[in-house]
């Protein structure tokens, strides 16, 4: 049946209810949803009966089911769906037959094009209906509830069928369905139906998902379809580009398709296309369309992977982006660089032209690394890495590359500092230098090699006059000897003679005119000639052809004479003989420059080597400040590079590993898995070929970091160590070889004797049985008759055997006694022995050993008081046979400095320090063993006494008790008063115990106390160094055992504190007194502002000393913080680097303690700003930048504003409102910020006339200008920043000071004191006793404070003892009475205060 109607593909599916002219279908029914079933059913029957064509007939009912599609049941969707597949799968069937039959009617080519439509136009609408539903059903699945959770369910059938359909219309499209539209071209709206279903699926945003694999690769197919046979290009590339623009998750897709069809269907030139239509984007208009510009850097990054020359070719169209606004932009088109140099421009077989475009993106990129924005320093860091990994940059380009990374590691931006610490990391891994770059091992051959090639240019230079060919030079010369020649045949003047003569033989004057002529005398060789030829008439060379003039033939016999061609006598072929002495010289001369150029080479080589070696170690030291900053992923990435460069053989790598070590105690988890790696990578994974090398090199590593190692180096290494043999990651054979080389049966030096002992009481921590199955080897030869001969071994056996106090952790946790030895087993024998023996010895390691021995006794020992006693007897012993022989041999005055003498006995000065420090060690561990170990015991035995009594209550009292008494009983047990009364008993009897008995006259400790005071109140008498040190430390010591003792003594101590000319007293003393401020609080705590007075100690030792005891009382709260806590702050600037680490360390723990440092930041300003603290205007700059870093809450800020406004009405000095206005510079200002500001103007208004202190106002405004993004605030800053100005030149103008609204004047300008080139005070090494005050009672301070409240009046810090110098004698340093402090008050510990 023909059709009388055309079927017209609509713009929208409205246009069909309306007629469009004559010929042209309009649906005549919209059938309701009641209606569609049958309709539906109505269709399926014609459709088995009439084929495909039955469409032509049933459009409206489908037209309709379309039109209600939303309020239909999902199974007549999807009946409906299968239906029309199968209808246009039947009609794909039939149409090749039709295509091509050439007698096909016009009338059936009518119907089966509006069949083809109709289906095509039925398909892509349901394509488009069942999406939508798809998208709206994902975004209800949220939180599916029932409802939605079963349409989810039910809708995941289109997913099924959604492939074969795309994959049915791809098939249509394959036809060569031209003859349908009689052979012209198919029209466009056909082919935009088809494609506008592929790109409808595609906006899906699951689409990218790895189960629609199959979707995407037929939708790029039937794309492909369209664009190859269709003519789609054009409409393809505006619809790609529209959809980048608006649908972030197409990028990848739409990369994906665009390389397949330009790689397979080479449709190369769609990538032109669709690069120069984002090409032609306004920059400005995509900077404010954030989704495009992600969509559009997406696609071109995602693209360059794919298809890097094509992308290289089209790059010109988008380098205008490199200078836009978005940096999304950028970093896309510097990634499609990368990429270019990695996979087209790579490799040295590149023309010219290549190379010159490889150059000029390298130069692009090395550019880009200094970008404004951090992202894109960021992205080029990591592209540079790629490339380097890759080894894609060349030579050439190396060091200017490692150069920027090195400057990079200063950026802002941690992003960048990591990227850079990876860039260099992965310059190291892949440099084509060497595997070893220590900048020593290549010095010396680089200056070798430069003086060998220095020697060859030498050479070569004194050979290359010789390489001009002689008839050259003769041509050079010739006219110059013409004009000598003729000279021969004018007039003689006067006074010129002819003095050269001719010789006898032919050769002689041959070889004197050649000579005259190397020598430049043409016109005497010319006059030789001439005589030679008269003389020698006939003779070679001087033979003369006929027909020549005179002037002629002696020129041809000059020319032969230079040029050597003239015939010998002797009969040979002279030009023969010649030519092969120029090869013979052509050769070596080839030969040497070849040589040269090598030589060049290599010397090139070197020095970049070197040079790079050179920026890796620069770069070394500044990544390793960086292991302790707040960045995880910083800290991670700096641990990475030292163990990169710890595998280049660079001698500053063992600084770096050293470095990491503290971090195995950092809180952050990744931080100390990130240390515990790097130590498994460097250590536990040696080489070798068996497990005995592996050993031997694992020892031989571990051993060399505790080469010079401090203390706390040792500790870090035996935390990681003893973790590493917890998890059983070190090997036996470790093990065991440590225990051959302690026992020598490995050959071994002393000190990797005393290394293995070390590591093995590290492994012991971890696993104490290592020291445990072998203690009697360790005592037998650690401990044996020849001790004496290396203490620190004996030492550090005894820190071993320590580890086996470690099992008394779980023991007390449960109810058997703690692990402890007998008294008389063989340990404590032999330390009691070698104590003795070596007491009489000189020895400087005998008191390091002895500590370490009385420790391990008071650790192990079944009662050790009686050991220490008997061991304190003997030496006591000892020094008095001493004295008495001193006496016996007493025969003169004369006293050896060696000795000490009071007048009537002498004693060698060490026997005197053992004995002091012996005692000191004593007393120290009887009372951490009295405190501690006795403490625990009698509260682990009273517990287990309370649990039998509880079962033995229990099962007597279970029939029946006393209500009353059970309800007092556990009312008590609730409030615990129980424990606590009985731990408040424990602890009284101990602290009496130490209190009473300890230096009571009954005790032994009391025979010593007179000797000890008599050292510290006698400094000129006891005048060594090291016996001081002993004594005041031993004081110290003393101190800690009774509250009485030490207040009698605390002045005696801070007296020697601070008169002491020695620093290691000083160093000791400060040490004491920060355990005495921790155990007796109240009274040290007067004495405070003694504690911060050695922060000025002129020794760095003792400021160090001083730095760490303040930083552990201050974060303990032990010591309250005032405003001396800018004696800290002093530190930040101090000369020696690690006490300027202790100095960021503390501030570093004090801000994590609330807003501490915000609530000091006041007082630290005006204490440092004052202009009697000696702080120079630099160095105050550098301490506020770092104690402003803290500041990071905006209410803070907007305080500290407020407050540091306000301070200008107090301040007295030009330099103070300088500090002041430099401060507020540090402070990142927000719009309430600069609220405070311009409300608090009139405080600072009439101080702006100094050009400082209105420029650091200036900077406040720039700054907020540039994070400020309101107009209001914006109006606002304009506004403050004309007040600012006109203050500023009112005061220009008239030279006072502008004064409205402010309610204090300015005061005059204060003569400034002449700064001081140090910023710290010199420390006179004895003070006055009247200077030296002793601070007056807490209670006391408080009354006078309140009786002179009115006027208020400033706090002025002061330090009594380190201005003057003493004019008393050092000798006497007795007590006064009335300057001893007599009552105290208990210590107030400082907390956050809240902020308000």
């Amino acid at each position: 049946m023909a059709a009388t109607w055309e079927f017209h593909l609509p713009v929208t599916p409205d246009d069909l209810l309306r007629s469009g002219g004559p010929g042209r279908y309009v649906v005549q029914e919209v059938l309701s949803a009641r209606e569609l079933p049958a309709a539906i059913t109505a269709f399926r029957a014609t459709f088995r009966a009439r084929g495909a064509l039955a469409v032509l007939q049933h459009f409206d009912p489908l037209y309709s089911l379309l039109h209600h599609f939303r309020a239909l049941g999902t199974d007549l969707k999807e009946d409906a769906l299968e239906l029309m597949m199968h209808v246009a799968s039947h009609h794909f069937n039939e149409l090749p037959d039709i295509l091509g039959d050439s007698g096909l009617s016009h009338a059936d080519r009518t119907a089966h094009l509006n069949a083809l439509k109709m289906n095509c136009y039925l398909l892509a609408g349901l394509v488009e209906a069942f999406e939508m539903e798809t998208y709206k059903n994902s975004l209800l699945e949220v939180n599916p509830g029932g409802k939605n959770k079963k349409n989810s369910t039910k809708i995941s059938g289109w997913e099924e069928e959604r492939e074969p359909l795309l994959r049915l219309l791809m098939q249509l499209l394959q036809l060569d369905l031209r003859q349908l539209w009689s052979g012209l071209v198919v029209e466009e709206e056909f082919v935009s139906l088809m494609t506008g279903s592929c790109y409808r699926v595609l906006e899906n945003p699951n689409i990218g998902l790895q189960k629609y694999r199959a979707t995407r690769e037929t939708v790029t197919h039937l794309l492909a379809v369209a664009l190859v046979h269709y003519d789609h290009t054009f409409s393809a590339a505006l619809k790609i580009t529209q959809m980048l623009q608006h649908f972030e998750h197409i990028a990848p897709v739409f990369a994906q398709a665009v390389s397949l069809w330009a790689t397979e269907y080479g449709l190369k030139s769609l990538v032109g296309e669709l690069l120069r239509e984002i090409g032609q984007k306004c920059p400005q208009d995509l900077a404010r369309d954030v989704s495009g510009m992600k969509g559009f850097a997406a696609f071109i990054t995602e693209l360059a992977e794919q298809i890097p020359a094509l992308v290289l070719s089209n790059m010109s169209v988008l380098l205008r982006y490199l200078d836009g606004e978005s940096y999304m932009m950028r970093n896309a088109i510097l990634a499609a660089m990368a990429e270019a140099l990695m996979q087209v421009l790579n490799g040295d077989q590149l023309e010219e032209t290549a190379r010159g475009t490889r150059d000029q993106f390298l130069n692009i990129l090395q550019a880009h690394i200094c970008d404004i924005h951090g992202f894109v320093r960021s992205r080029v860091l990591q592209l540079f890495t790629r490339i380097v990994q890759c080894k894609a940059l060349p030579l050439t380009q190396f060091q200017s590359v490692v150069s920027l990374a090195v400057e990079r590691l200063k950026d802002k931006s941690v992003v960048v500092v990591k990227n850079a610490i990876q860039l260099l990391a992965a310059f190291l891994s892949n440099n084509p230098f060497s595997c070893k770059l220590s900048c020593t091992d290549l010095a010396e051959p680089l200056k070798k090699e430069v003086q060998k090639l220095q020697e060859m240019k030498d050479r070569s230079r004194s050979t290359a006059v010789s390489v001009i060919a002689p008839e050259e030079e003769w041509e050079a010369m010739l006219p110059e000897v013409k004009a000598a020649t003729q000279q021969l045949f004018q007039p003689w003047e006067e006074g010129e003679e002819e003095v050269l003569e001719v010789e006898e033989t032919v050769e002689g004057t041959s070889q004197q005119i050649t000579g005259l002529l190397r020598r430049l005398n043409y016109r005497s060789a010319a006059r030789l000639t001439q005589k030679a030829l008269c003389y020698f008439k006939g003779k070679e060379p001087f033979s003369s052809l006929t027909g020549e003039n005179e002037e002629a033939t002696i020129l041809s016999v000059l020319k032969r004479l230079y040029t050597g061609s003239c015939p010998a006598e002797n009969g040979e072929d002279p030009p023969c003989g010649n030519s092969s002495l120029e090869t013979e010289e052509v050769v070596p001369e080839e030969q040497s420059q070849t040589e040269l150029v090598k030589q060049e080479m290599l010397v090139q080589y070197l020095q970049d080597a070197y040079n790079f070696s050179v920026k890796i170690t620069e770069a070394m030291n500044m990544i390793s400040k960086m292991m302790y900053e707040n960045c995880v992923s910083v800290v991670q990435e700096a641990i990475e590079f030292f163990v990169t460069v710890s595998q280049f053989g660079m001698p500053q790598a063992l600084l770096g590993v050293r470095r990491m070590l503290p971090l195995i105690w950092s809180k952050e988890p990744g931080v100390k898995e990130a240390v515990l790696n790097a130590y498994r990578r460097l250590y536990l994974s040696p080489s070798g070929d068996s497990e005995r090398a592996k050993a031997q090199d694992l020892v031989h590593s571990f051993s060399l970091i505790m080469v010079d190692a401090s203390l706390g180096t040792i500790q870090c290494l035996e935390e990681i160590i003893s973790g590493f043999v917890e998890k059983d990651e070190i090997k036996p054979a470790v093990i065991q070889l440590l225990w051959e080389r302690f026992t020598r049966k490995s050959q071994c030096s002393s000190l990797e004797q005393r290394a293995a002992v070390m590591l093995l009481g590290m492994m012991a921590q971890g696993k104490p049985e290592i020291i445990g199955s072998n203690l009697e080897v360790l005592v037998t030869l650690g401990l044996s008759e020849n001790v004496c001969e290396d203490y620190r071994l004996a030492q550090e056996v005894c820190n071993a055997i320590s580890k086996l106090a470690l099992n008394t952790k779980p023991a007390q946790e449960k109810n058997n006694a703690p692990f402890r030895l007998t008294q008389n087993h063989m340990l404590f024998g032999c330390l009691s022995e070698t104590v003795s023996k070596g007491f009489a010895q000189p020895s400087t390691h005998w008191i390091p050993f002895m500590e370490a021995a009385v420790s391990l006794i008071y650790q192990l020992a079944e009662g050790p008081e009686e050991i220490c006693a008997r061991i304190l007897q003997v030496c006591s012993q000892q020094a008095l046979e001493k004295l008495q022989e001193a006496d016996g041999q007493k025969n003169g005055p004369e006293v050896s400095p060696s000795r000490v003498s009071d007048g009537a006995s002498s004693l060698p000065t060490f026997l005197l320090m053992h004995l002091v420090s012996l005692v000191g060690q004593v007393a120290l561990q009887q009372v951490a063993y009295l405190e501690v170990s006795v403490s625990t015991e009698l509260r682990r035995r009273r517990i287990l006494k309370e649990e039998k009594t509880k079962k033995l209550s229990d099962s007597s009292m279970k029939k029946q008790r006393p209500r009353s008494t059970g309800n007092e009983t556990s009312m008590e047990l609730e409030l615990g008063l129980v424990g606590a009364s009985a731990d408040d008993t424990e602890a009284e009897l101990v602290h009496s115990i130490c209190e009473r008995e300890l230096l009571d006259e009954k005790h032994m400790f009391s025979a010593f106390v007179p000797l000890v005071l008599k050292i510290c109140n006698n400094p000129g008498l006891y005048s060594d160094s090291a016996l001081s040190a002993a004594a005041a430390l031993t004081l110290g010591k003393l101190c800690m055992a009774s509250s009485e003792f030490c207040d009698s003594h605390l002045r005696l101590l801070f007296t020697m504190m601070e008169k002491s000319a020695l620093p290691s007293v000083r160093s000791n003393l400060i040490i004491a007194a920060g355990d005495l401020a921790i155990r007796f609080p109240n009274l040290v705590e007067p004495w405070t502002s003694h504690l911060y007075a050695r922060l000025r100690d002129p020794c760095p030792s003792v400021r160090q000393t001083t730095g760490l005891v303040m930083t552990h009382l201050i974060l303990k709260d032990m010591v309250k913080v005032k405003g001396q806590v800018s004696e800290m702050a002093t530190l930040l600037i101090d000369p020696e680097e690690a006490i300027m680490g202790v100095a960021q360390n503390f501030f570093s723990e004090l801000s994590n303690k609330g807003n501490t440092i915000y609530n000091l930041l006041p007082d630290i300003i005006s204490h440092l700003s004052d202009p009697n603290c000696g702080i120079e205007e630099e160095s105050f700059h550098t301490i506020m930048r770092h104690l402003f870093s803290y500041i990071t809450k905006d209410k803070q800020t907007e305080s500290l504003v407020e407050k540091l406004c306000q301070r200008f009405r107090t301040a007295r000095t030009e330099r103070q409102y300088r500090d002041l206005s430099y401060c507020l510079t540090l402070l990142p200002l927000s719009e309430r910020g600069l609220h405070k500001l311009q409300d608090n103007f009139d405080c600072f208004a009439d101080k702006l006339q100094d050009p400082v202190v209105y420029s650091c106002f200036q900077s406040v405004l720039v700054r907020f200008r540039r994070v400020c993004l309101k107009p209001e605030a914006k109006v606002l800053a304009e506004e403050l920043e004309q007040k600012l100005s006109a203050s500023h030149n009112r005061g220009l103008d008239s030279g006072e000071t502008c004064q409205e609204g402010s309610e204090t004047p300015m005061p005059g300008p204060a003569k400034r004191k002449p700064t001081e080139s140090s910023h710290r005070k010199p420390l006179s090494t004895a003070n006055r006793d009247e200077d030296f005050v002793t601070p007056q009672p807490r209670n006391l301070r408080n009354h006078k404070r309140a009786q002179k409240r009115r006027p208020p009046k400033k706090a002025v810090i002061s330090f009594s003892s380190d201005e003057e110098n003493s004019s008393e004698d050092e000798l006497s340093g007795e007590l006064k009475e009335e300057e001893t402090p007599t009552k105290t008050t208990p210590i107030t510990r400082s907390s956050a205060r809240r902020l308000r």
